[in-house]
């Protein structure tokens, strides 16, 4: 049960994400559903979404802190 729920709620962030991708809030959302949608890959050992996952977080958050 908790990890359908981390599930879509890395899915529903993601999906969000784009649409307020200028703000701040946009990039956090992007950086938060990237991590939790993480998991889900590493449980599943997909490795490339782990790794696609990963360059994203640090891309999000590079654009998030400067």
């Amino acid at each position: 049960m908790i990890n359908r729920l981390i599930d879509w709620t890395g899915a529903i962030a993601l999906a969000i994400a784009p649409f307020l991708i200028d703000y701040s809030l946009g990039k956090l959302l992007a950086i938060i559903g990237l991590i939790l949608l993480s998991y889900q890959a590493y449980r599943n050992k997909l490795l490339n979404l782990l790794f696609l996952n990963a360059i994203g977080i640090v891309g999000y958050t590079w654009s998030f802190l400067l």
